[in-house]
């Protein structure tokens, strides 16, 4: 991998760095404090998703917070040096990446009386998710392709 650091790869390593940055505003601060990422509008009420939906909402916090961050920024880094392991924490990541959206959407989706977001959320996350999605997929492909042997 680390002949091969082409504008594929920055876009990779660029968004999975933003990906992280995201991930620890709005999931590892709602795992310290929910009321203060709720207020920031990082995560939902209970109005909107329910006691048992911020219970689901604190654990995919502290499994971001334990597992999917480290496993991106090790990723990360990996990958810039040129190691292995990098592709495979990466790939790792990517998984997750393409899993959690699509695990959001559906639930937003499956049942709308359980769910009721501000109407603006069911604009965005549909938006957002999707690209999350879209850039696990792409970066699974990319690593695949451009990962040697």
């Amino acid at each position: 991998m680390e002949n091969k650091k082409g504008f594929g790869f920055w876009v990779l390593i660029i968004v999975s760095i933003v990906l992280v940055v995201f991930l620890i505003i709005g999931q590892t601060l709602s795992l310290i404090d929910y009321d203060l990422a709720l207020s920031l509008g990082l995560q939902e009420s209970e109005k909107e998703i329910g006691k048992v939906g911020i219970a689901f909402a604190k654990g995919f916090a502290f499994g971001d917070t334990i597992f999917y961050v480290p496993l991106l920024v090790f990723g990360i880094l990996g990958l810039l040096k040129g190691k292995k392991w990098g592709t495979f924490l990466m790939l790792g990541a990517l998984g997750i990446s393409v899993y959690w959206p699509i695990v959001h959407l559906y639930a937003i989706y499956i049942d709308t009386e359980a769910i009721t977001l501000d109407p603006e959320k069911y604009i965005s996350f549909p938006i957002v998710l999707s690209l999350i999605t879209i850039y696990g997929f792409w970066g699974s492909y990319y690593l695949y392709k451009n990962s040697g042997d």
